[in-house]
């Protein structure tokens, strides 16, 4: 595909993003019906798409529509491209500019609904500009490395000989920037051989926080994929874990990770009886990840919002029945709304009075990488 064609796709990916539906949806529909398409071209239409919906509203006003068009043309005219050269109207590029089109101007803007902003404001004080300039970026590509399978050493050679370039954090030596060769990870040998998982680096400073002496009986609560777990798991191989989703599809592909990474990890479907730490990722807003699903950004609304909060709520109440007496409750959420985070836990605080604060972390793209929240709770 042309670079004109590929726009032309992510106007029309655009379209229907815009009009609700989910952009790795929409741009599944687009794939299947390409067949032309080879895999740098999907991978471009998917760069441009989510690069657009990270800085909607200012490549709308640049490109003189708020359109998947107007998007296109404000990209193109930020990242300094010729656009008499793209929009043509020849073969599979999008049509000329009209004379609107042609007088886009740049506003300044934070790229947020406007009913949330007061929330992310009160959020994040003095940050919350910078913070919001930074959700319009790409985010990076962080990898956790498995002591289990490698030491470091042989880890970072493999990874050099899969083409990935990496750069640690000073912060917690196991966790690795990618620097270059991204796209190579998924089918490298580091990753295949268990070295390395694909983590970012917020959630790995969160579990790095957690209590995990031996053989205590730990339990992921909202599994999902079960990242939390594996990097438990990795921290302390004597741990007795244990993985519950309330939807158990969701786990359908953590025994095959557990066994890359060789984790001994039991999925259940009821937890009983009492556990030394119970870690509750629970559903949230996502305001933190909104880099890497930029979509989402535009379809929360204030009642999912409540909604939201009515749910942590309730896990959060269930999972403190699990925890043993002078056992740790970890919440965790990978949003950056006050609502969702520091209120969440004073109201369970209120409701539980067993419980204590031990602390509570915020992480964001300017202290870390994605926006994360950690509260360490403890049972008396």
């Amino acid at each position: 595909m042309t670079p004109a064609a590929r726009i032309s796709a992510a106007i029309g990916v655009l379209d229907q993003v815009l009009q609700g539906a989910p952009a790795e949806q929409a741009l599944l529909r687009w794939s299947r019906a390409s067949r032309f398409a080879g895999s740098g071209d999907r991978a471009a239409v998917r760069d441009l798409v989510f690069d657009a919906l990270r800085r909607r509203d200012t490549l709308a006003a640049l490109g003189g529509g708020p359109g998947g068009r107007g998007l296109m043309i404000g990209l193109c005219r930020e990242t300094g491209e010729d656009l008499a050269a793209i929009f043509t109207g020849e073969g599979h590029a999008p049509a000329p500019l009209t004379e609107s089109e042609r007088a886009g101007h740049a506003v300044p803007g934070d790229n947020l609904p406007d009913w949330l902003r007061p929330q992310w404001r009160r959020a994040l004080g003095s940050d919350a500009d910078a913070v919001a300039a930074a959700m319009g970026q790409r985010a990076p590509v962080w990898l956790r490395h498995n002591p289990q399978r490698a030491g470091l050493a042989q880890a970072l050679a493999a990874l050099a000989a899969d083409g990935i370039e990496t750069a640690p954090d000073p912060r917690l030596a196991s966790a690795l920037r990618v620097i270059s060769g991204a796209r190579r990870v998924a089918s490298g040998r580091a990753y295949g051989e268990g070295m390395v998982e694909l983590q970012d680096l917020s959630p790995q400073l969160a579990c790095a926080e957690l209590p995990c002496a031996p053989g205590m009986r730990v339990l992921d609560y909202c599994a999902g994929g079960g990242g939390k777990a594996l990097a438990l798991a990795a921290r302390n191989p004597e741990l007795r874990i244990e993985a519950h989703d309330a939807e158990p599809d969701r786990m359908r592909d953590l025994p095959v990770r557990a066994r890359r990474a060789g984790a001994a990890i039991a999925l259940t479907a009821r937890p009983s009886g009492h556990y030394g730490l119970v870690v509750a990722d629970v559903p949230c807003s996502g305001s933190g990840t909104w880099r890497r699903q930029p979509d989402a950004k535009w379809r929360l609304t204030p009642e999912r919002l409540e909604q939201l909060r009515r749910i942590q709520a309730s896990i959060l109440d269930r999972a403190a029945g699990l925890v043993a007496a002078k056992g740790h409750l970890a919440y965790m959420t990978c949003s950056l709304l006050t609502a969702e985070n520091d209120a969440q836990i004073q109201a369970f605080l209120q409701r539980n009075q067993d419980f204590a604060l031990v602390q509570d972390r915020l992480w964001t793209p300017l202290t870390a990488s994605d926006g994360f929240f950690l509260a360490l709770l403890r049972r008396a």
